[in-house]
């Protein structure tokens, strides 16, 4: 199909809802409960980009793309609308939430029924848009920047136009070439370009030689691939375990000739096809759903935690929101972070005690973490209270996570005595978890209660930050002394918060239920000096570790050590794009995206004597080389939106695990082309411990003069990768895909 008709089958012509959504309509928009200004909201033809019209200016504004919508909520659900509406208007109203920091677009429709064609509508234009395989989401691409060069609008395109277009899709190239291109293109002679004019100079734009040379090697029948040869590709490059079946099955799949899948035949748009499909790409298939023993000991999991969850930028003065556990619980997060303190009108509040981060209600916050638990994953999610609260307003806070969380809430121990060690992820799927302090040891629960300290009172210990001379102050100003209601410390079964007093005293003196909480540098250092005592400590503890408290712009540390030293809950800033996120992204990738991921069986045995630092023999040494090759990229993404500006492209590869593990290279940068730069750059690692090791792909915009930007990158564990000719998808800074965008790689892994 040429790229006109393309374009029209992606906007589903005729289709009522996305009709609706070209016509457009007018909105009220919410921004406070005195500013609500009514806008004109439209679809562009391209279909991916909304635009909205000032009645004040009667000007058109790129308001946001589709793909950069993370969700559509009807109703009163965001903060905004709550507090800015009234709740006879609930069905009229409806929020667009997006991708990355970007605040809601909170609007509400003339009517119920309008609001309700708005968010069928946007639902599904974005389905539409997810589910375009990589062929299509590359032409629609492609299109757009067609029609963007394409000035007057004539579906022609002139020699300025095309250069127009190439550096659209960042590409440059001198005047000589461009006109070269334009005039073998241009068959009609006639200045322009129109038409099975545009279609040929599509085919020669996207052709690719490397896949030529690799398709040609198998293409043995007629010309074409039979199921036999691409078996033999499968096998012989792909390093597959497949049948003949298995080659039948892929042709049945993603063959685009009919006339060649009646013959069992792949051509090599077919052959490309599958290898844009989860079949080729870098990551196991297999390992995408859940793949892993889910009936272990919680504590056996690493599991994907956040710290201060309630923050959406900086610690000291930025916003909170009870859309940061939102986006935090979507993005597979098991472990969130509340601290509570006394708020006005008998009503606790959660916010960044001793800063000017704005405070929202503990209520608010439990409201929106049963919305959200459990879209993304089943297993459990554990809310780690930080309680300034006093008794009174404790009391409540248990009463609304009682009310609002019902059965889901685990208030106590599974089975009718007590138990020896910690439930399953399995056995506790779609339920909450509370950490906090509690009045007695989980003993009680089966027999007589015991009370701590006096008038049921338990010193307050901010863990790992006793020494600290700030901290000394602030427990000053509360006392030494919390109280702590019965009601909220009843809640707290399989993690109760303890002071560490070092491994001995915990093996000798503490449940399996009690833990502790760890400040990076703590936590850094007993990984460093003492990583085997760490480990065994975890095989029946959980731990926790959280950020420095001198990092007030939310940066991140590294979770590797931390992860090689067996610790569980390694709670990063989930606000904030960031190196560290992205590798935390990548560890829980796989298994389902549930936010647990088993630790290797050498880190679950008391008797470990596995230390990620001297790496003596034993079972977790199991060397292996990865051979590499960085063979080409395909339609990087502008960093720099000047119109003149081009990406340099270089390809950066970088091992995470232990520290003979750790390594990274790159490749030379090609200038002047983020479109389909070539390298074909052979790299080889040695990796050691390969089930705690995790391969980073980074593609960055070389700059002479500063930094290298950074253009996308995409985390696999070691033991998920593919081997053979794999795509590797791209995701951007914020950890959501990049259309089109990816890099094509070949990778053989050999024992040692």
């Amino acid at each position: 199909l040429s790229l006109l008709l393309t374009a029209s089958l992606y906007c589903m012509e005729g289709d009522t809802d996305l009709q609706f959504l070209l016509v457009g309509g007018d909105l009220l928009k919410v921004r406070s409960s005195s500013w609500k200004k009514t806008r004109f909201y439209k679809l562009q033809e391209d279909c991916q980009t909304m635009w909205h019209e000032s009645k004040k200016t009667f000007k058109f504004n790129q308001t946001f793309s589709i793909k950069d919508i993370s969700a559509v909520r009807a109703g009163r659900q965001s903060e905004g609308l709550r507090k800015n509406t009234e709740e006879p208007v609930e069905g009229r109203c409806f929020s667009i939430i997006f991708k990355g920091r970007r605040k809601n677009l909170d609007l509400m429709a003339s009517s119920e029924e309008e609001a309700k064609q708005w968010v069928t509508s946007l639902e599904k234009i974005m389905s539409n848009m997810e589910n375009l395989n990589s062929q299509q989401k590359t032409e629609h691409w492609i299109f757009n920047c067609l029609r963007k060069a394409d000035k007057n609008s004539d579906n022609k395109l002139s020699l300025e136009e095309l250069k127009d277009f190439l550096h659209q899709i960042n590409i440059e190239v001198d005047d000589q070439y461009a006109e070269k291109l334009f005039q073998e293109c241009d068959q009609s002679k006639c200045g322009h370009l129109a038409g099975d004019e545009i279609e040929h100079f599509y085919s020669l734009l996207t052709h690719r030689q490397e896949i030529d040379t690799i398709y040609g090697e198998y293409a043995k029948t007629t010309g074409f691939m039979s199921a036999e040869n691409l078996l033999e590709f499968l096998i012989k490059e792909q390093r597959e375990e497949a049948t003949l079946a298995d080659a039948h099955r892929l042709i049945n799949k993603y063959e685009l000739d009919d006339k060649a899948k009646e013959k069992q035949l792949m051509t090599q748009d077919g052959f490309l096809m599958y290898l844009h499909m989860p079949e080729g790409l870098v990551l196991n298939p297999t390992h995408k759903a859940v793949h892993q023993d889910m009936s272990q000991p919680m504590n056996h999991y690493f599991i994907s935690s956040s710290h201060n969850t309630y923050l959406m930028e900086d610690q000291l003065k930025g916003p909170s929101s009870t859309e940061a556990y939102a986006r935090a619980l979507i993005k597979g997060c098991r472990c969130v972070e509340l601290d509570c303190w006394d708020g006005s009108d008998g009503e606790p509040v959660i916010y960044h005690g001793y800063t000017l981060t704005s405070k929202i209600l503990f209520k608010d916050t439990i409201k929106a973490i049963k919305e959200y638990a459990f879209k993304t994953s089943d297993y459990p999610v554990i809310l780690s209270l930080e309680n300034h609260c006093s008794v009174e307003q404790q009391r409540v806070m248990a009463q609304h996570m009682s009310s609002i969380l019902g059965s889901a809430l685990l208030t106590s121990p599974l089975g009718d005595q007590m138990p020896t060690d910690f439930p399953s992820p399995e056995e506790l799927k779609g339920r909450f978890l509370v950490k906090g302090k509690r009045l007695t040891k989980l003993e009680a629960c089966f027999g007589p209660e015991e009370t701590a300290g006096d008038d049921g009172s338990l010193t307050e210990e901010e863990e790992d930050d006793k020494e600290e001379e700030e901290e000394e102050k602030k427990k000053a100003t509360e006392g030494k002394k919390l109280k702590l209601a019965k009601e909220l410390s009843d809640m707290v079964i399989y993690c109760k918060s303890v002071h560490f007093n070092g491994f001995q005293d915990a093996k000798d003196n503490l449940g399996f239920y009690e833990m502790s909480s760890f400040k990076e540098r703590k936590a850094m250092a007993l990984a460093e000096e003492s990583a085997n005592s760490y480990i065994r400590h975890n095989v029946d503890k959980l731990s926790r570790i959280y950020p420095s408290g001198t990092r007030t712009d939310s940066s991140n540390y590294n979770p590797v050590p931390l992860w090689n030293a067996g610790c569980q809950i390694v709670s990063l800033n989930f606000q904030t794009s960031c190196n560290d996120m992205d590798v935390n992204q990548g560890r829980f990738l796989t298994n389902g995206k549930t936010g647990y991921i088993l630790k290797p069986a050498y880190m679950r045995d008391l008797g470990s004597e596995f230390d990620p630092i001297t790496l003596t023999a034993g079972p977790w040494l199991q060397h292996k080389t990865l051979h590499l090759m960085i063979i080409s990229a395909q339609q990087l993404p502008k960093v720099n939106q000047k119109k003149t500006s081009i990406v340099d492209a270089l390809v950066k590869v970088e091992i995470h695990g232990v520290p003979a593990d750790t390594a990274d290279k790159e490749t030379p940068y090609i200038g002047n082309n983020g479109f389909n730069p070539m390298w074909n750059e052979n790299f080889k690692f040695d990796v050691y411990v390969p089930e705690l090791a995790l391969v980073r792909f980074v593609v960055e915009d070389h700059d002479s003069v500063t930094d290298n930007d950074f253009v996308g990158q995409f985390t696999v564990p070691f033991t998920s990768l593919q081997m053979g000719y794999r795509q590797v998808p791209l995701l951007n800074k914020e950890g959501d895909p990049l259309p089109s965008a990816g890099l094509f790689v070949h990778i053989m892994i050999m024992d040692a």
